[in-house]
């Protein structure tokens, strides 16, 4: 199987890097040349185009960075699906956009699927990340063999679109988190603690959580590169208000977060690491939230193993 894999950034190039490595045949496109030519020089083919790429292909995946950019690349794709092709978003995206470029492929005999990743680049990197999959059962058991080379714990999650209803939730708690975690450090550290007691107090306790084992570390290293930036959790937040607003449901803490990154945003850029965020209050306090002995990026650990689809308990 043929499998085209179209945008190699933080989390594409991860996760098209488990293609090759398990001797997929993969062929590649990206905006960014160098970036196609490293996975040229390991084996993968180039693209020059989507079209040519649906065409030459039986599966494309897109990783892209904003619902317009996925429009505009499955747009081109569109003329050379036939019967058999499938299309695989991978891109944290809008369920409604998703379902309709979707519709799209279906309509011309192919198959499509919603399928984000959660779980840190770090485990992009090791196959070790979870997918969530949005099809019907047929498809999702044709495609599951490539999900679990992608990933670890994949799980159908119903119709086109519920996946990426899914992961803009789990994106909102994840930054959700990831303040509280700001808080609380600096909380701490104005209080007299020592930030690496703090930081154990709370992984031991019940106030940890996996945004607090991962990011809080390089927040402590003071890299805060976690390599995701302040506009894509601005974009991913704003799509968890969006599903909120067309189903009524009155959120208060929502939009107080997207006010604190329009903030974040404005005042260390756009493309800011999304751990940056910190130093609102680290500007705020003058205090340093930093500490020896933690990593300046996360790896992953954990062999990679064969990934499988996780079953929820159904009573």
């Amino acid at each position: 199987m043929k499998i085209g894999f179209v945008g190699l950034g933080n989390v594409g190039g991860k996760l098209a890097g488990s293609l090759l490595r398990n001797g997929k045949d993969l062929t590649v496109l990206d905006l960014n040349p160098e970036l196609v030519e490293d996975f040229v020089s390991r084996g993968a083919e180039a693209a020059d185009s989507p079209a040519a790429l649906m065409r030459d292909c039986d599966v494309v995946i897109t990783c892209l960075p904003s619902p317009a950019a996925c429009n505009a690349v499955v747009s081109e794709m569109l003329d050379e699906v036939c019967e058999g092709k499938i299309w695989l978003e991978m891109s944290t995206t809008d369920e409604a956009e998703v379902k309709r470029l979707g519709s799209e492929v279906i309509a011309r005999g192919g198959a499509a699927v919603d399928c984000p990743v959660s779980g840190g680049c770090h485990r992009a990197d090791t196959g070790n990340i979870s997918i969530f999959a949005g099809c019907d059962r047929a498809t999702f058991e044709r495609v599951l063999p490539i999900l679990t080379v992608l990933g670890r714990r994949v799980l159908h999650t119903g119709e086109l679109g519920s996946a990426s209803v899914l992961k803009v939730m789990t994106n909102y708690l994840a930054t959700a988190n990831l303040l509280t975690c700001c808080e609380a450090l600096v909380t701490m550290k104005a209080a007299g603690l020592d930030l690496a007691t703090t930081y154990e107090a709370i992984k031991i306790s019940s106030g940890t959580s996996f945004v607090h084992e991962t990011e809080s570390q390089v927040i402590l290293n003071g890299s805060r590169d976690i390599s995701f930036t302040m506009d894509l959790v601005k974009k991913d937040i704003g799509l968890f208000q969006d599903i909120a607003d067309r189903a009524n449901v009155p959120l208060e803490i929502s939009p107080l977060m997207i006010e604190i990154f329009k903030d974040g945003i404005a005042r260390f850029g756009e493309r800011a690491q999304s751990d940056d965020i910190i130093r609102r209050l680290e500007e705020a306090t003058g205090l340093d939230i930093t500490a020896p002995g933690f990593p300046a990026e996360m790896t992953d650990d954990e062999p990679e193993e064969p990934g499988y689809e996780v079953v929820p308990a159904r009573g």
